[in-house]
């Protein structure tokens, strides 16, 4: 079940252009273990943050976006600031880690979209 808004190849970067603020968009399936795994944790993350966007995308179904951002495995995640692309976001899957991957990639210079 998605807990998040989902997003396709169709709005996928008109949706995350006009947000202000931090989003996340996070790549997934249904048949993947650790997504629900990271699902659950984004929940506690959106919770504790609830002025951070979580957006979902479903990698099986919409290749094109899964192609685009060269996803190999999931889950995913991408970090946007303002509605501009800043990184993707690799980290254990704890709250804690995910809180300082997000604090030091905000505290690094943007990158370009993979």
């Amino acid at each position: 079940m998605q807990s998040f808004p989902a997003l396709t190849q169709f709005d996928f970067h008109h949706a995350l252009e006009d947000r202000s603020g931090l989003s996340i968009a996070f790549f997934s399936s249904s048949s993947c273990s650790s997504c629900a795994y990271w699902r659950k944790l984004l929940e506690q993350y959106r919770d504790q943050h609830p002025d951070v966007e979580i957006y979902e995308v479903d990698a099986k179904r919409d290749l094109a976006l899964a192609e685009e951002f060269n996803i190999f495995h999931l889950p995913a995640l991408f970090l946007y600031t303002d509605g501009e692309f800043h990184s993707e976001i690799q980290c254990e899957a704890s709250l804690r880690k995910l809180e300082s991957a997000i604090d030091v990639a905000l505290a690094s210079p943007a990158q370009e979209l993979p």
